[in-house]
């Protein structure tokens, strides 16, 4: 296809796929806000986020209701209901994706369900709850559609939270999966930025949200 074809073909797609919600805008104080909890250890001095669900600390339950509702985006809920835990200026960071806005954080969860038949939590330990952040260990079990091969991992969930119990909202999910914190700079950062901001585009969660 030549140079001309390709921009007369950009020319003819509507200009409003790319475009936002109108009420969508960053946090004012990403880093601000951002938890940094203290990784969990194994008798042998390791980072180990395996869940022992039988020391599970006990919660409010307020914040067990903000935690299932955060499970259930993790199975594959991608519901308006369970949106609503997050703020809407929230953000949400894991290996893959940095999403700026709840808008941003539906269109991960709501391609949950495109890309796995299966997504299954196998179990979770409550590890801190403070004034304004609840951490817990979890493992869960995605199976991609198509070649049904499965993946399980363990991961450390820290959510920072504002408001006053019981309508505390999520302002910053962290999903870590490895020892290392995550770095907002380089390549690998804009690359999560990149895959956040645009893939609503695809999964096109409603703007309702």
């Amino acid at each position: 296809m030549s140079q001309f074809k390709r921009v007369g073909l950009l020319r003819r797609i509507p200009t409003d796929i790319f475009k936002m919600p109108s009420s969508t805008s960053p946090h004012p104080d990403e880093r601000g806000v951002e938890p940094h909890p203290e990784r969990p250890r194994n008798v042998t001095g390791d980072v180990d986020y395996a869940p022992h669900t039988e020391k599970s600390i006990p919660i409010s339950p307020s914040r067990q209701a903000i935690k299932q509702k955060i499970l259930n985006l993790y199975c594959g809920s991608a519901s308006e209901e369970d949106m609503k835990v997050y703020a809407e200026k929230a953000i949400y960071d894991d290996p893959f994706s940095y999403c700026d806005t709840r808008y941003k954080i539906a269109g991960q969860w709501y391609g949950l369900p495109k890309l796995f038949s299966e997504l299954e939590s196998l179990g979770t330990e409550v590890t801190s709850s403070t004034e304004h952040e609840l951490v817990w260990r979890q493992r869960h079990k995605y199976t991609f559609a198509g070649i049904h091969a499965s993946k399980t991992v363990d991961s450390l969930v820290s959510l920072r939270l504002e408001g006053t119990e019981p309508n505390e909202k999520v302002v910053y999910h962290k999903d870590m999966w490895n020892e290392k914190d995550y770095s907002h700079e380089g390549l690998g950062a804009i690359m999560k930025k990149l895959n956040g901001d645009k893939l609503t585009y695809i999964t096109k969660p409603p703007e309702s949200v």
